[in-house]
């Protein structure tokens, strides 16, 4: 998809640029969300005039009053997706439009104005195209950017902000996994949730996250890398990874079957998650979205009817799950080695978004 518009952005890029060999410096081995490119762009709304004209400047600290509404009453979204260095020299992101329809659902959920789809892209491109030379080149590595929308109406009162700040960095990423796609151990929670029906699961808002550290901790104290989330219901269908989405690889009738768990209103409905499942449909598997239980997970490995289970997210892409761990036992997954299903999966995906195979389905977005 292609933009048509008069640009929302105005430029005032930094007038003391670092050096390329800092620059590269910083670059090397910058592992996930711990280097920033130089610059930011950030877009400010009022409930009496819109969204007004967005600013690319240097990256910097944000102002904040210690009254403003975010800091009390959480009206804070977010987004994740990746630039691409492609094979021409130019930049690619990866289904951009389908991050700024998710961000808008996400604004919906919290009482917050939705950023029109156009002020989204194009802060990305500006972002981009001034910061360009932050793009790695290797595979598996990518500019990830980061948009977010918080409160900042300075009042206590406990009602939707009038006023909002939308901003979007950027952050160089190596590849996830350094030595290799390694499997990971998960636990099963069984004393949190995540999400609640009627509650915020399908929206990225940091409560979210806030919510979720206390039984990622308790997933390391038992020794595992990552929590898996059961629904807040019963307790027994398996839900998500962490913050990824998860998938379950059957042999079923002699055929190989990539299964979902069924988006219920709990779910994050991942990006990289639908395009996982129209790959999979495209290479051959079958493709489904259903509910999955703890049980039929441990049966289905017993019975040799499960061959694999991985996560999928922008971040690592694919993380196939080794082992896993709960109060009632623990089992292995395909010998704790990624199976070749979630192999053939990511490296379909990854050469789509490096321009190393052709993108028959429009999901990338030319940059520069």
């Amino acid at each position: 998809m292609a933009l048509d518009l008069l640009s929302h952005i105005d430029a005032r890029p930094s007038e003391h640029r670092i050096s390329e060999v800092e620059r590269l410096a910083r670059m090397t081995n910058p592992g996930f969300g711990k280097v920033f490119t130089e610059h930011m762009v950030t877009v400010r709304y009022t409930e009496a005039g819109g969204w007004e004209r967005g600013l690319l400047q240097p990256y910097g600290p944000l102002m904040l009053d210690p009254a403003s509404s975010v800091l009390h009453y959480g009206q804070a979204i977010f987004e994740g997706f990746k630039a691409y260095s492609q094979p021409d020299g130019g930049v690619n992101t990866f289904r951009p439009f389908a991050n700024a329809e998710r961000f808008a659902r996400s604004a919906e959920r919290l009482a917050m104005p939705p950023v029109p789809e156009d002020i989204f892209v194009e802060a990305a491109d500006a972002l981009i195209r001034e910061d360009k030379a932050w793009v790695p080149t290797a595979i598996g590595e990518s500019l990830y950017l980061r948009p977010l929308m918080i409160a900042t109406d300075i009042a206590l009162g406990v009602r939707p902000s009038h006023e909002y700040l939308f901003v979007l960095f950027a952050s160089p990423a190596g590849a996830y996994f350094s030595g290799g796609v390694k499997p990971v151990t998960v636990w099963i929670s069984e004393d949190y949730v995540r999400a609640a029906p009627g509650g915020t699961g399908f929206a990225k808002c940091a409560g979210n996250y806030a919510a979720s550290l206390v039984a990622q901790r308790q997933a390391k104290s038992e020794g595992c890398d990552q929590v898996v989330w059961l629904d807040a219901v019963d307790r027994t269908n398996v839900e998500e990874m962490g913050g990824m989405n998860i998938f379950f690889v059957y042999t079923e009738g002699g055929r190989t079957v990539v299964v979902t768990p069924e988006l219920t209103g709990t779910l994050l409905p991942g990006i990289t998650r639908r395009s996982i499942l129209e790959l999979a449909a495209e290479l051959g598997f079958g493709a489904e979205e259903r509910k999955i239980t703890v049980a039929e997970w441990d049966a289905a490995l017993k019975d040799g009817r499960m061959t694999e289970a991985f996560a999928c997210g922008t971040a690592a892409v694919i993380t196939p799950i080794g082992r896993v761990k709960s109060r009632h036992g623990d089992w292995i997954v395909n010998g704790g080695e990624t199976g070749p299903v979630a192999v053939k999966l990511r490296e379909t995906l990854l050469a789509i978004q490096h321009g190393l195979a052709p993108d028959t389905h429009g999901w990338m977005h030319k940059v520069c």
